[in-house]
């Protein structure tokens, strides 16, 4: 599911941040300390605390002193309940570390506690699993929010941009087309299973998903129909489809 792997970053010349250290692993922790040297690194920094971005922010922690920014994890199972800031960070906080300036972006929708970091000099926006290179990002209700998701596609694009650094793939170069690319996605998504609804009449998601994820593996329907969920009860806060038991339909 992580593609080529969980990018980490490492920015700074003397007074480091980490984005992302990843899950918990002992090489890689080495890897951290050695490329860290001498310098300081003074915050290690996750875009949120699913198991392959954030684990591994305990051990270099206890290892660096560095203090942890981000958002603690929600409550339910598909989080890494170790991640635990000393203090709350909110959207549009800085952090001035001298050389550089990070700006912390609240970007809900895969996650609910999902931050972006904008290292402003450069406009260069690290986006964890927001935006990914390659692929689109899997939106999991409850805490994940597809009303959420677009909205927070939305105001990245009143961003000042230059480069995307994703949590998974390369680096990308054209961010807003990206971004609009994503919102345009996500919308012939919606409109495919508005469609469904009205073809088929009351299914349930595992009827509905083989109609709207037709382009898609079917070794790969079980997370579809997290993302498509996302969709419906989206369609259901617009007024559009209704939900009874399993069974949803079109309104």
């Amino acid at each position: 599911m992580t593609g080529p792997g969980t990018n980490s970053y490492l920015i700074g010349e003397s007074r480091l941040s980490l984005i992302d250290p990843g899950p918990r692993d002992s090489a890689q922790l080495q890897s951290f300390l050695e490329a860290i040297g001498d310098r300081r690194l003074e915050y290690i920094l996750a875009t949120h605390t699913h198991g392959d971005h954030s684990p591994g922010a305990a051990d270099l922690q206890r290892a660096t002193g560095a203090e942890l920014v981000g958002l603690p994890a929600p409550e339910h199972g598909y989080n890494d309940m170790s991640f635990m800031p000393g203090r709350e960070w909110r959207h549009g906080d800085l952090l001035d570390c001298g050389e550089y300036t990070i700006r912390m972006l609240h970007t809900p929708g895969h996650v609910s506690n999902h931050f972006c970091y904008l290292l402003c000099e450069e406009q260069l926006l690290f986006t964890g699993d927001h935006v990914l290179q390659g692929t689109t990002s899997v939106i999991l209700p409850p805490d994940g929010n597809m009303s959420d998701y677009l909205d927070s596609l939305n105001e990245l694009q009143q961003v000042p941009l230059r480069y995307l650094a994703p949590g998974h793939g390369n680096l990308i170069h054209d961010p807003h087309a990206e971004i609009n690319k994503l919102i345009e996605h996500r919308m012939r998504r919606e409109s495919k299973i508005e469609r469904g609804l009205a073809d088929i009449g009351s299914c349930t998601l595992e009827e509905l998903v083989v109609v709207v994820y037709d382009d898609v593996d079917k070794s790969m329907h079980r997370w579809a129909c997290r993302t498509m969920l996302a969709h419906l009860e989206k369609l259901e806060r617009d007024g559009r489809a209704r939900r009874k038991g399993e069974q949803w339909s079109s309104v």
